[in-house]
């Protein structure tokens, strides 16, 4: 998942985009709301974190000024504020949740899991798809009840799948929001992934969880009742 940073504290917005990282989410970091605005139109992104008390362009403008341009991805807002206008205040503008600094990271990526589980119509922690089972918090997979063992890769591919199973999803949109640099984004590497993932998910080949839609990208298959 591809998460946009937006916070003018150095070190505070270093240390969030280093833990994001290691926790699997390709980040993209900016110091003002007017770059913020930038990457926000430039990226699909699929969760924003951003902090109220912005340079150049406050918080509250730069989520208003992303709803009024279409952008529908989940907003998380961080201010040093505790009053409750300011909360109602940026809910009002388009944020669909918020932090009181100091807070701990443990619940911000809680909470961060939360918003995009909503997103993407999940309500319960885990995503489950026939015999596919992907636990968010624990970032565990199960088929049949079984453990998986997946590389960091194989999972963010996975999850994102299975965040829009049923739907197709590109190779350019999968690649944007699972690689955290351009030169991370070759295609062939994608192709030995979705290999990899299909042999640990479905090693007889009975359950054919991802299907490959030629020329346009691949699908999570969503398996009729009778065959969960």
């Amino acid at each position: 998942m591809r998460i946009l940073l937006v916070e003018d504290e150095a070190p505070l917005r270093e240390t969030l985009a280093a833990r994001l990282k290691r926790e699997g989410y390709a980040v993209d970091a900016a110091q003002d709301g007017e770059e913020g605005l930038y990457m926000g139109r430039e990226v699909p992104f699929d969760v924003g974190i951003i902090d109220l008390g912005l340079p150049r362009m406050s918080g509250m403008e730069l989520v208003k000024a992303l709803r009024d341009e279409g952008k529908q991805f989940p907003v998380l807002i961080l201010t040093a504020r505790s009053s409750w206008q300011d909360k109602v205040d940026g809910l009002k503008q388009g944020a669909d949740d918020y932090l009181v600094k100091p807070f701990h990271v443990e619940e911000l990526l809680a909470r961060i899991n939360a918003l995009v589980r909503r997103a993407a119509g999940w309500s319960k922690p885990t995503l489950e798809c026939g015999a596919v089972v992907l636990d968010l918090a624990a970032q565990t997979v199960t088929v049949h009840g079984v453990n998986v063992d997946l590389t960091s890769y194989e999972y963010k591919v996975l999850e994102y799948l299975m965040m829009h199973a049923g739907e197709l999803v590109s190779k350019a949109d999968l690649t944007e929001h699972i690689y955290q640099q351009d030169f991370d984004r070759d295609s062939n590497v994608l192709e030995v992934f979705i290999g990899r993932l299909r042999k640990k998910l479905d090693p007889d080949g009975t359950l054919k969880p991802i299907e490959t839609v030629r020329g346009r990208g691949y699908r999570f298959a969503i398996p009729r009742s009778s065959e969960a």
